[in-house]
């Protein structure tokens, strides 16, 4: 038993730091030098890395597998809470209340980086399976009842199909052209 934590601890480490490298790379590429530095360093706190030791399979996040056994991820949870690339990050009660829960608009930098993580996460988990049409399929099988700002939506999707329909170097120079302007 203690020899199968010992190998997912190892292949957990080796999976979450080839993810942090490659987005590390990506937002490097699109002049987001900060935040590839600093991408997913809490995927090495306790909290999170327990989780991938103890549901690590190789194909997919751990997240998934401890919300199938328990029904909820606190290591996501964790996560979510101190990553502001991720989208749920950003949603909150709205201000009048009435409305309920609504997603606040991104800070295109944070955008721009949860792409290059959807970009990342698709190669690792797929491997020599991945195309340029990964992450687009893995985000339009939720799509639909994502609670996201609407721009925020728009913009993500924007990027996703680019990458899919005219590949990482048009899609990368476009994602420069808009973080020169600083806005979407």
């Amino acid at each position: 038993m203690m020899n199968m934590y010992l190998e997912n601890a190892k292949n957990h480490f080796r999976t979450i730091t080839e993810h942090k490298i490659m987005v590390m790379k990506n937002c490097f590429r699109v002049g987001l030098i900060k935040q590839g530095l600093l991408h997913d360093l809490s995927k090495y706190s306790w909290e999170e890395f327990k989780t991938g030791v103890k549901y690590y399979q190789g194909n997919r996040s751990p997240n998934a597998a401890e919300k199938e056994a328990v029904g909820y991820s606190a290591a996501w949870l964790h996560h979510k809470g101190r990553n502001k690339h991720h989208f749920e990050y950003w949603i909150d009660f709205a201000p009048d209340k009435e409305r309920g829960l609504i997603g606040n608009k991104m800070p295109l930098r944070y955008l721009v980086e949860m792409v290059m993580d959807r970009i990342a996460a698709s190669k690792v988990y797929k491997g020599k399976d991945y195309t340029d049409a990964s992450p687009w399929e893995y985000y339009s099988r939720s799509r639909d009842y994502v609670v996201m700002h609407p721009e925020t939506k728009a913009m993500l999707e924007k990027l996703l199909l680019m990458l899919k329909d005219q590949g990482e170097k048009k899609t990368f120079a476009y994602i420069r052209k808009i973080l020169r302007k600083g806005r979407y």
